[in-house]
Parts: C-alpha cells; sequence; structure tokens
C-alpha cells in the first residue's frame, strides 16, 4: 500500500518491499525480519530529513509553553498544535473517583466519567465520547469512498457509504487477517499436524479481525 498507493510522507521515503520466494514458515520469517530492516530504513531516512528547531510550536512556529498550551485548548483553540509537551493534571490517575461518587449520579447516560476512566480505560472513553460529542460530531456528505493503510499484517481498508446523516449508512472493514486464514488450509496442505502451529503463527491471526 505505500508503495502502490503512498499516503502521509511514504512517496518520499526511500524503502523496498520484502517479497518471499517459496512461501513457507522459513519464507515468511526471512520476510518478517525484512520488513524490520526496511523499518529502520525509514525512520532513519525520515530522521534524516525532519528540520531543527524548537518542537513545542503553534501554527505559526512560536514557541510555545505548556502552561499556554493548556490556556489555549480551554478555549477549544487546538487546531494545528501538534507534538507538544504539557503536565496533565492529577485527576488523570482517577485521585477525584471517590468525590464523583459522592456528588454523582450512577448512571452513565447522564454523567461523564472520571479522568483516570476517560484516560484509562476504552469503555471509559466510549462513555465520555457518546456524552460529549452531538451526533458524534460527523455529519459528512452523501456518498462512498475507501481508503486504504498499510497495516502489520497487509492493506487495513474502510469502505463507508454515507447518506448525508450522522450515521454511517454503510460500513465495510477490510482486515488483513481475513484473507491471510483464508489461505491457511492451502498453506497446509502435505504437510503434518504438528506445523499446524508454526504455520498458524507464520500468519500472525488476529481473531477480532474475523468476526463477520
Amino acid at each position: 500500500m505505500r508503495k502502490a498507493f503512498p499516503y502521509f510522507a511514504y512517496d518520499r521515503v526511500d524503502f523496498d518491499v520484502p517479497l518471499g520466494e517459496r512461501g513457507d514458515n522459513y519464507d515468511r520469517y526471512l520476510v518478517r525480519m525484512e520488513e524490520m530492516r526496511q523499518s529502520i530504513r525509514i525512520i532513519r531516512h525520515s530522521v534524516k530529513d525532519i528540520p531543527g528547531g524548537a518542537i513545542n510550536v503553534d501554527a505559526a512556529g512560536k514557541v510555545m509553553q505548556s502552561f499556554d498550551l493548556v490556556d489555549e485548548a480551554k478555549l477549544g483553540h487546538t487546531a494545528d498544535l501538534v507534538n507538544v509537551v504539557s503536565k496533565v493534571d492529577p485527576t488523570l490517575e482517577g485521585t477525584e473517583r471517590p468525590f464523583l461518587a459522592r456528588v454523582m449520579p450512577d448512571d452513565k447516560r447522564v454523567r461523564i466519567p472520571n479522568k483516570g476512566d476517560t484516560y484509562g480505560n476504552i469503555e471509559g472513553l466510549m462513555n465520555h465520547f457518546k456524552l460529549v460529542m452531538d451526533s458524534h460530531g460527523i455529519r459528512p456528505p452523501a456518498g462512498d469512498t475507501y481508503f486504504a493503510v498499510e497495516g502489520a499484517n497487509g492493506e487495513l481498508g474502510f469502505y463507508v457509504a454515507s447518506d448525508g446523516k450522522d450515521r454511517p449508512y454503510r460500513v465495510r472493514v477490510r482486515p488483513p487477517c481475513f484473507f491471510g486464514m483464508a489461505g491457511l488450509h492451502k498453506m497446509l496442505e502435505g504437510y503434518m499436524v504438528a506445523d499446524i502451529v508454526a504455520t498458524f503463527g507464520s500468519i500472525n491471526m488476529i481473531a477480532g479481525e474475523l468476526d463477520r
């Protein structure tokens, strides 16, 4: 994907696509090792091209202190602020949890979770998101689109069809592991039962991607 349909800065980065010749377990192992070498090559190329200068800056290049960033964020002025470091409130560790329990109702539908849960687990983050984002904040124009990136196991793509409302008319995920598993039986033909474990491990299957 990064070679055929480059995104981000991949069209400006020099790297090779590792390919095997035999398609067996050892071949897949060698490809994984070469993928690591190519990843290091991409990092070295990228680091070399990073310009000098301060990293805690606003969109205009002005250096910003962490407390200034916090003030801007409170006002909702967060556009174009990247690569900034700031101190977090201790409530992010969940220290306000006992106080919330005394004043907040025990109903996820009407109360925002404490910051420790919002930033500490996916359930708290989803709960916060559902309460704060009006209509989830996204209302794409009617139409459909597909976009893919290169995941660790191959092409990861999302097809989304919109009817102009705040909920997608249709969503289809193209997961990498679904296609690796589809070919597993071909990889095992003519081999022993004991080879199943190594072959299964060599395709690096992620079970959550196979749910259909």
